[in-house]
């Protein structure tokens, strides 16, 4: 594997992390939003990421790939139902709809999302560390 590669494969892991963290803040975000239906109620996002396992089979001589990032997911927990007659958003029976967006576990995720996004940038930056002192080898 080249160093080139490495920057593809960085760059690809920083793309992904980017998508991760755009979709924590939006769930941050939205948190703690109400609505009065089951259907206009916000809904818990994820990314879905996989390897590149197209460009993996067609590779050869043992190439690395990269991070896709192959949808966004709504989550499939329970929105959380409140029982408050008074509320403004209430639907006839009195309910309101909160996400099922849990802030503690989307905290988390921005934390780990944001430390792999560091680490990519890092990696990158030890590659061309590496590939500017090569360089200056083939200077001598």
């Amino acid at each position: 594997m080249s160093l080139f590669n490495v920057f593809d494969i960085a760059g690809t892991g920083m793309s992904a992390q980017s998508v991760r963290l755009n979709t924590t803040a939006s769930n941050l975000s939205n948190a703690n939003t109400v609505s009065s239906s089951l259907d206009e109620t916000y809904r818990a996002r994820h990314p879905v990421f996989a390897a590149e396992l197209t460009k993996a089979a067609a590779a050869q001589g043992g190439e690395s790939v990269g991070v896709k990032v192959l949808g966004i997911v709504e989550s499939d927990k329970p929105l959380n139902v409140e029982y408050n007659p008074g509320h403004p958003m209430a639907d006839k029976e009195g309910y309101i709809y909160r996400p099922n967006v849990n802030t503690v576990e989307e905290m988390a995720n921005m934390i780990s999302a944001s430390r792999a996004y560091q680490t990519n940038v890092q990696i990158a930056d030890a590659a061309k560390t590496m590939l500017s002192k090569t360089i200056l080898l083939g200077q001598r």
